[in-house]
Order: C-alpha cells, then sequence, then structure tokens
C-alpha cells in the first residue's frame, strides 16, 4: 500500500488541498511499520513544497 500512496502523492503534489488530503488517506491505510521510511521519503520528495503540511502530520525531527 504504500508504494500506491507514494505514487498518488506524486500526482497530486501540484495542489496543496489534493496533497495534504491524499497524505491523511494514505496515513490511514499504510501500517505503523513502514510510517518512519514513509515520512522521510515524504520529506525528501516534498519538503520544499509542501513542508508545513508534512510538519503538520509528522513531528519534525530536529
Amino acid at each position: 500500500m504504500t508504494e500506491y500512496v507514494k505514487t498518488i502523492l506524486q500526482k497530486v503534489s501540484f495542489s496543496k488541498y489534493l496533497f495534504e488530503r491524499e497524505l491523511r488517506k494514505g496515513l490511514r491505510i499504510i501500517s505503523h511499520t513502514e510510517i518512519q521510511e514513509f515520512k522521510e521519503w515524504c520529506y525528501l520528495m516534498f519538503g520544499n513544497i509542501h513542508q508545513v503540511i508534512l510538519n503538520r502530520y509528522f513531528k519534525p525531527a530536529y
């Protein structure tokens, strides 16, 4: 399911609204064991354009 969610996020990354909605939905279906890897991927791929949204759903690492 993680790969499916990644694909969807890449397709909707142009829209903050769609990105946040799909991220929220995706976090419900991704297993807890895959969350950390998914978080790292999200920040790597979208941290420069959707950092505020990502920080809302993931605790930022300091």
